[in-house]
Parts: structure tokens; C-alpha cells; sequence
């Protein structure tokens, strides 16, 4: 009895673009990114290496820190962050989340 031949697993970037819910969800992902690419050089020392870009929704933009003491001096920087992003036409609120590991 012959195998069925099993597919060639579809690359997520083709998925990606070829479903419209996940086409969604990957341009909130590149969104997310930029975000951070843009606050990045706003950040002291280096703070962005303790930073990843979080969840993008309509309620705002978290960025996950690495631990509390970077999520408390995140958390003295977001009006400034806040502001650079709405001159770059990105307003809302950012969230601050510790990353768990």
C-alpha cells in the first residue's frame, strides 16, 4: 500500500500573508518592532538590551523588561517615550511587563 506524500510545510512568513487574521497579527508584530527600533535610541546605557517589544493592541503597546529594577526605570522614561512616539505619529499608551521566563 502506497504513503500518502505528506506537504511541504508552508513557511509562516507565506502563511502570514496569505490569511487575512494572521496577516493582521503579523503587521501588529512588525508594528511592535519598529516601536522599539524608534525608542531605542532614546534609552540610556543599555537599556534596550534588557527590552522586548510586547503585545500591540487598541488599548496601547507593552514592553516587556527583563527584570523589576529596568521595568522602574522604563516606567521614569514613558512620558518621554510616549511623546517621541506620538511626534513619530505612534501615539498611545505604553505598558510596562516584566518578561517571564
Amino acid at each position: 500500500m502506497p504513503r500518502a506524500s505528506i506537504p511541504a510545510p508552508t513557511p509562516v512568513a507565506q502563511a502570514l500573508r496569505e490569511h487575512a487574521s494572521l496577516a493582521r497579527l503579523g503587521e501588529r508584530l512588525e508594528d511592535s518592532r519598529r516601536r522599539l527600533r524608534l525608542i531605542a535610541p532614546a534609552l540610556p546605557g543599555n537599556l534596550a538590551a534588557s527590552l522586548q517589544a510586547g503585545p500591540l493592541d487598541e488599548d496601547g503597546w507593552s514592553l516587556l523588561a527583563a527584570n523589576a529594577a529596568v521595568a522602574a526605570k522604563l516606567r521614569q522614561l514613558l512620558p518621554r517615550l510616549e511623546a517621541l512616539l506620538a511626534q513619530q505619529g505612534l501615539p498611545g499608551r505604553i505598558r510596562v511587563k516584566l518578561l517571564q521566563k
